[in-house]
């Protein structure tokens, strides 16, 4: 079996505030998308698709429509790091990296 990977894609409404589609593709005959409206719904969604694989995820996939500005990328990277970091404060230990740009 392939590895388990899920795409998220930021869209925007037709008011122009964000949201996340999370889709499931891994069976092509049985697609799942989910749609979270914020993080805290994003991260739930994604927890409760995880558990059919065993909690393991192998990859997100992290796309954006081409009408979504960069000012919308930068607000959910912050309020992600903000929630990476409770998360690891609560754990008390760093949880499994990202993928971090390197510094040159």
């Amino acid at each position: 079996m392939a590895g388990v990977v899920f795409t998220s894609t930021i869209k925007l409404n037709e008011n122009g505030q964000w949201f996340i589609e999370l889709e499931d593709a891994i069976d092509p005959d049985d697609r799942r998308i989910e749609i979270c409206s914020d993080l805290d719904e994003y991260e739930a969604k994604i927890e409760e698709m995880g558990s059919e694989y065993g909690g393991h995820i192998d990859e997100v996939k992290w796309l954006k429509d081409d009408n979504v500005p960069p000012v919308v990328v930068d607000e959910i990277r912050v309020k992600m790091a903000e929630q990476r970091a409770k998360i690891e404060e609560k754990l008390g230990e760093p949880i499994t990296p990202v993928a971090e740009k390197k510094e040159e």
